[in-house]
């Protein structure tokens, strides 16, 4: 099965917690705080993969949680950090935020990666809150809750060459002619319901690889027939080969509608390098056909019978040359980007908003402490409010007018405002 599109939801690992601990030995006075850190939780990252060519997997797997982080243990022992979790895609996989549909990342070549939820930061141990006024700590920090983010995967298929035609016009058996993959063949429209790749070899090692699109219908800009499901697999191509099959009622005119049908859909497309291959010339009233509109041809047009095989090696000939050409411009255009200037701008550490329940406190460093705060502890809250002191919380709510007894937020912990 062929899946392109899907939709994938990914947790990091929590950080472990930190571990609040005693030096307890015989004739040792004043061993004081050894409780060690949390480890890191793992991240979640997505790598390109060769040997992949659908989304099926991850149709199945639709949630990945990333490895926690252990815990840290008494003696200054920190735990260990979690392992990060790879998710193998297939090449030609673009990564989309589900909620904006915002593009984040284009996996195109093999072993890309690209980072999708960091893991959480492990908890400190009390031995990391010792000072010189508060020698026995008795608190240490939670882990730091795993990101959660939702995308939408598509995969865009990448091939030198694209065969576009109207169903039934043979883009199936010229594929198994020239190469040998096994499209589904068949004397009836939309015999190909996914796109096939095959690799096609040439003399002195050459080779080419063809991408066949299920058939394009009049309106598929629009979402006709197979519609926007396949018409995307076109734009990673190269180089387009039109095929059309002489025993259409006016040929012509199919060259005209899928020059259309590409120009709706992207104008980009429509620029892309092209040929055209009239098909089924071993027919005879065809090939009769074919010369009859001989001054009204595009340019570029080859005679061909994927069947017989017939004016197929001159046509993979010149697709090759136009592929080799448009190779060597990427090369040429591949300059060195030069490293610009590093910018600094100033980020306020939180917001405050007025809510009809009270205030909301946004920041992600404030998000964080809160996080992995036990407020089930006396002297860790009051740790976190000193926190809230030192970076002018309490300030900014008394500016904006904050009385006693009002709530004050921050993620989902709620929080009464004393003066």
């Amino acid at each position: 099965m062929f899946v392109d599109r899907v939709r994938i939801k990914v947790t990091s690992g929590k950080g472990g917690n930190g571990c609040c601990s005693f030096r307890r030995e015989a004739y040792v006075p004043l061993g004081g705080p050894n409780g060690g850190d949390g480890g890191d939780g793992g991240s979640v990252y997505f790598v390109a993969a060769s040997r992949l060519s659908t989304l099926l997997d991850l149709r199945y797997h639709a949630h990945w949680v990333g490895k926690r982080g252990a815990h840290g243990q008494g003696k200054d022992r920190h735990g260990k950090n979690g392992a990060d979790t790879y998710i193998e895609v297939p090449l030609g996989t673009v990564v989309h935020d589900f909620e904006s549909g915002e593009i984040l990342a284009d996996l195109t070549t093999e072993g890309e990666t690209w980072l999708a939820a960091p893991g959480g930061s492990g908890g400190r141990g009390n031995a990391r809150f010792a000072t010189a006024t508060n020698r026995a700590p008795r608190f240490a920090e939670k882990g730091e809750p795993g990101a959660e983010r939702e995308f939408l995967l598509e995969l865009k298929l990448i091939a030198d060459v694209g065969l576009v035609g109207l169903p039934n016009a043979g883009k199936s058996t010229l594929l198994a002619t020239i190469s040998a993959a096994k499209p589904k063949i068949g004397d009836y429209p939309f015999t190909t319901l996914t796109p096939n790749l095959g690799v096609v070899p040439l003399s002195d090692h050459r080779t080419l690889t063809v991408a066949d699109i299920p058939g394009i219908i009049e309106g598929a800009s629009e979402g006709k027939g197979l519609g926007h499901d396949f018409l995307r697999h076109i734009e990673r191509t190269r180089v387009l080969l039109f095929l059309i099959d002489l025993g259409d009622d006016a040929p012509l005119d199919t060259v005209r509608i899928l020059d259309e049908e590409l120009r709706q859909y992207s104008e980009a497309l429509s620029q892309r390098p092209r040929l055209y291959a009239f098909n089924k010339a071993d027919i005879p009233e065809n090939r009769e056909c074919y010369q009859a509109f001989e001054g009204q041809r595009p340019q570029s047009a080859f005679l061909i019978s994927a069947a017989t095989s017939e004016g197929v090696r001159p046509l993979l000939e010149a697709l090759w040359k136009m592929v080799d050409v448009d190779r060597r411009e990427e090369q040429e255009a591949q300059v060195e980007i030069p490293t610009p200037q590093r910018e600094y701008a100033f980020t306020p550490p939180f917001e405050v908003k007025r809510t009809p329940a009270g205030f909301r406190i946004l920041g992600d460093k404030l998000r964080r402490a809160a996080a992995m705060t036990d407020f089930d502890n006396e002297e860790a809250v009051m740790h976190f409010q000193r926190r809230l002191e030192k970076m002018g919380v309490f300030k900014a709510l008394k500016r904006m007018g904050a009385q006693p007894g009002q709530s004050v937020f921050i993620e989902e912990y709620e929080m009464e405002y004393k003066e």
